[in-house]
């Protein structure tokens, strides 16, 4: 095992790297590096190839699966972000309840009780906070079966919503702005830096991270209308 570990530290440190760029500065990504390693040896340990999802993929949700459970230990984001969050989710829900369409941001704004500047402001201000925000209202256990393989025997019920989860998520990303389905396609599956889109894209990188952040924003409020039909 201990050949493994070290064939495979190179990507703990990657994740590590990657999650902590989005977060505050007084978090540094050392801090990270050991949960991330625990992640590594769960992996390690609960790994069945007979199930065909490679090693790398399996061993990398694991490894963000543990950073981002020490991260909640951390709680280190503020009452105030989180306030933030509730307040654009709510304008979105009401809008989109009111208007049958997606809310465009001068909307969610007015909704909100405040000008577009400073929603861009409030939307800057959660940044960080949505590496946590999807996995927050997923149910126990839940957040990372999307991506996770099956060791954990998951009954006919778990399975149906797990592809209900995929179906919702994916009909979310399919409303969600040009750009913002760039963005969260480059930062997901090419797994680029918001820096690095930043380049690409030839804008700031706090734009990039205004865009993420309302894109993740639209898919929590999918996601909880979901599982408040479930009951």
């Amino acid at each position: 095992m201990k050949e493994l570990i070290l064939k495979y530290a190179p990507l703990v440190k990657q994740i590590a790297e990657r999650m902590a760029i989005r977060l505050p500065p007084h978090i540094c990504k050392e801090e990270l590096i050991g949960p991330g390693t625990m992640g590594l040896y769960d992996a390690l340990d609960k790994f069945d190839q007979k199930k065909g999802v490679k090693f790398r993929t399996y061993a990398k949700s694991r490894i963000r699966g543990a950073i981002l459970d020490e991260l909640r230990k951390m709680d280190w984001v503020s009452e105030s972000v989180r306030r933030d969050i509730r307040k654009i989710e709510n304008a979105i829900r009401t809008l989109e309840s009111r208007l049958g369409r997606e809310a465009e941001d001068f909307e969610i704004a007015q909704e909100i009780g405040i000008n577009i500047e400073s929603y861009h402001r409030m939307t800057c201000r959660v940044q960080g906070a949505d590496l946590l925000s999807l996995d927050e209202i997923m149910p126990d256990g839940f957040t990372t079966k999307l991506s996770k393989q099956a060791s954990d025997i998951l009954s006919p019920f778990n399975e149906l919503q797990k592809k209900e989860l995929k179906g919702i998520i994916s009909k979310g990303l399919s409303k969600l702005k040009e750009k913002e389905r760039l963005v969260m396609s480059l930062y997901y599956h090419e797994e680029l830096t918001l820096k690095e889109i930043a380049k690409v894209l030839d804008l700031t990188e706090s734009r990039i991270s205004q865009i993420h952040s309302k894109a993740i924003i639209k898919l929590r409020v999918k996601l909880k209308s979901y599982y408040e039909k479930q009951g």
